[in-house]
């Protein structure tokens, strides 16, 4: 069965879990059919393995993890790689793919161009 799971930086200020939190619900209400969870890659207890884990526990055995990170920075390059490699050592039957981050995309140039009409 596949899964989602959406992995975002995470932040010492604990209220900023509530952000992504709100965007996941969003995303359950456009993408009904498909299971999703989340995840933080520091600074939280809901880390990269638990997210995982919440997965696996529904049955889930492909898991796309889509990056809620702007660039294609370190962790995206080695550190995540480096997480799942480690996660995986003893789940032969789990498949994990990482997708894109945010990146170039022209719907962020229109976010960013209505917080800056918000202060113009």
């Amino acid at each position: 069965m596949k899964g989602i799971l959406i992995l975002a930086h995470g932040s010492r200020e604990k209220s900023t879990e509530n952000t992504l939190k709100e965007v996941i619900l969003m995303l359950k209400d456009q993408m009904e059919e498909c299971i999703i969870e989340y995840a933080f890659l520091q600074f939280s207890e809901v880390n990269l393995s638990k997210g995982l884990d919440k997965l696996l526990d529904k049955g889930v055995d492909d898991i796309k993890i889509i990056p809620y990170f702007l660039f294609d920075g370190v962790h995206i390059q080695q550190d995540i790689p480096k997480e799942i490699e480690d996660y995986l050592k003893d789940k032969s039957h789990v498949k994990i793919s990482l997708g894109k981050t945010l990146g170039t995309d022209k719907r962020l140039a229109g976010i960013l161009t209505d917080r800056i009409k918000e202060v113009v």
